[in-house]
């Protein structure tokens, strides 16, 4: 059953990789092939010769890293104050990060707009942050307060440091959801200089006719940087979420 599973998850990737290294007779042929007849890199040369590509790579780094780096901190001192401080309303904002999911993505378009913030996995961060933040023992905190740390440098000395899967983990998410981000970059960027690698896409799409070639050679371009992010550090994801499990 897993096999399966795998192969019905693994066609689209296949059929994506195999798509931008054909010619376009190939492509709209009346019979369909499942290997090509004779790989091209044209596809690939099409999309950097008519798109600024770099220029989409460039900013989809600046957008990624951005929002990553924002959403750690944040989620970091999110968590660690909702895991130790008591104050009035904890655990109703514990509950509320959960329940930010059961809003419908459209209805996020205005405040988004009005705040200029995409950061829309923050929670998710803080959520997966606040379980491991409290499985750290309270008595190694105290013990850096006595030798002089104050909260901050109890975090950053203690905690960080024995949560470590967990915030590969959360860098990973967030830059994989920012790299992705296809809906909000599309509505917030008017120019074509402020695009990224995504919503570059659009540029192989005219109504009803979508140039397939360049499309899915843009695609697996766009899939690089996540798919190798988490073969570099897949033994921190996983091990991250197992242990997220069990400690949340």
């Amino acid at each position: 059953m897993l096999v399966v599973m795998l192969l019905w998850t693994a066609i689209p990737f296949y059929w994506m990789i195999t798509t931008s290294l054909k010619h376009d007779k190939e492509i709209y042929g009346y019979e369909a092939t499942l290997i090509p007849q004779r790989p091209t890199l044209a596809n690939y040369a099409t999309v950097f010769r008519e798109t600024p590509y770099l220029l989409y790579l460039r900013n989809s780094v600046v957008v990624a890293v951005g929002s990553t780096v924002l959403s750690m901190v944040i989620a970091c001192l999110g968590a660690y104050a909702i895991a130790r401080l008591n104050f009035p309303g904890r655990a109703l904002l514990a509950r509320g990060l959960v329940f930010t999911y059961l809003v419908p993505t459209s209805l996020l378009f205005i405040p988004m707009f009005a705040m200029m913030s995409v950061l829309r996995l923050m929670p998710f961060c803080t959520w997966l942050l606040m379980g491991y933040f409290k499985s750290v023992p309270v008595e190694l905190e105290e013990a850096a307060r006595v030798d002089g740390c104050n909260r901050v440098s109890a975090l950053v000395r203690v905690v960080l440091p024995m949560s470590l899967p967990a915030l590969v983990v959360v860098t990973f998410f967030s830059f994989t959801h920012a790299w992705n981000e296809f809906l909000y970059a599309h509505v917030f960027t008017s120019t074509t200089g402020a695009r990224t690698v995504t919503t570059g896409l659009v540029n192989f799409m005219s109504q009803d006719v979508f140039f397939w070639g360049p499309l899915m050679a843009s695609t697996v371009m766009s899939a690089l940087p996540p798919v190798l992010m988490f073969l570099l550090f897949q033994r921190w994801v996983v091990k991250g979420l197992t242990l997220g499990g069990v400690k949340g």
